[in-house]
């Protein structure tokens, strides 16, 4: 198996002490939003053999294991992160496989490059994910119930979001969700900014469940994605717990640290909380206007130890071991790629001592002992 050097990038939204807290290394002042690990292009992880792109290109087979590779092709599927908000991330959905590659296509066809700020498909992937909980992690997921919406809206007092509380209130609930965030993306955007600080400031004053909009109107004030994120549920996780985050599902992280896990992509369809382009047709064509319970997962445990977080898809598996003091090694050996990370204590790995923060990348069909005292998070995929 192969310690992970793994890339910290330090987006404007990061915690400045979260995850060198974890790793036990002085701060830099700057923000450290989220550490990579995997074979993304924009930051793969280094190995004493080279990075693992070179690694995975140079014998896909020996690494990924036959079936992974029929499967998912000669690469990596997942990419593994250790995430830090110290401020709320943009309010966003991603598509789904038939929609990324119909996007990626036509934005391909029309010679749109890769890195121009308007556009919205960095590759044909889809990019379902799973956030899981180190600390208390605030977040908002999928749409609540209209009425609740407009019961939280109509409790502001604010006259021009009356209209946004009457549509809510119509049927069906698919039609009311969809007319009310397309009429916030593309309001005027001097009458939205008046709107959005008439409700910020009535946030502020009924504090509760109100509360978390006031801080995100201080992070973005006058955005649009202020009053779209009271559509959506709030959710508070408790370490250990977990969101999965399907195609066309609104969300946003707003504060916490965590383990996350997505298919290997980069398409993101922004709706708000954001100064970056937002697309609204677009969004709009991929957006599930459907309102339900968000889902908080807890893991199932096995006999053997391993707590798994059940996804509905196949390019991750993500699970946890709480390995005691003392106990026998577990084997945690997979004719599948893995990714070993630490998360608390101390853990074995075969000959490599993992401290919170670092990981080995384990080829398909390594040998895999580890033992604690320690927390370790098992990435892998299902064939």
């Amino acid at each position: 198996m192969d310690r992970l050097d793994n890339t910290v990038r330090p987006y404007a939204w990061g915690s400045p002490t979260a995850i060198p807290h974890l790793l036990g290394v002085e701060p830099t002042g700057e923000p450290q939003a989220e550490m990579w690990m995997g074979a993304h292009p924009g930051a793969p992880s280094r190995t004493a053999r080279g990075t693992l792109v070179d690694v995975i290109d140079a014998d896909p087979e020996r690494e990924l294991g036959k079936a992974a590779v029929v499967k998912f092709g000669p690469r990596l599927p997942f990419l593994l992160k250790i995430l830090a908000a110290g401020a709320p991330l943009s309010l966003q959905v991603h598509p789904n496989l038939e929609q990324a590659k119909e996007g990626y296509a036509d934005e391909e066809r029309r010679a749109i490059p890769v890195d121009a700020p308007h556009r919205n498909y960095k590759d044909a992937n889809h990019k379902p994910e799973l956030i899981c909980a180190l600390t208390e992690f605030d977040g908002l997921c999928g749409f609540r119930d209209p009425v609740r919406s407009a019961e939280l809206l109509g409790a502001l007092g604010v006259a021009s979001l009356k209209p946004y509380v009457d549509l809510l209130h119509a049927r069906p609930e698919d039609a009311a969700l969809r007319e009310v965030l397309t009429a916030i993306l593309t309001a005027d955007p001097q009458e939205m900014a008046h709107t959005v600080a008439e409700a910020s400031a009535a946030c502020a004053r009924l504090g509760g469940e109100h509360a978390p909009y006031a801080e995100l109107a201080q992070h973005y004030p006058g955005d649009p994605g202020v009053i779209a994120a009271m559509l959506l549920n709030h959710v508070r996780l408790q370490p250990g717990e977990a969101l999965f985050l399907g195609a066309g599902i609104p969300h946003a992280y707003l504060n916490g640290l965590g383990v996350e896990i997505m298919a290997n992509s980069d398409n993101v369809l922004r709706c708000g909380l954001t100064p970056k382009h937002v697309d609204v047709t677009e969004l709009l064509r991929v957006v599930r206007f459907e309102a339900g319970d968000p889902g908080v997962l807890r893991p199932e445990a096995s006999p053997a130890g391993e707590e798994v977080y059940e996804t509905p898809i196949d390019e991750f598996r993500l699970s946890r071991y709480v390995l005691p003091e003392g106990a026998a090694a577990r084997d945690l050996t997979l004719d599948t790629p893995q990714i070993l990370l630490c998360t608390a204590g101390s853990v074995s790995a075969g000959e490599h001592e993992l401290s919170p923060g670092q990981s080995v990348f384990v080829p398909a069909g390594e040998t895999a002992q580890v033992s604690g005292p320690g927390t370790v998070f098992r990435a892998t995929v299902i064939v």
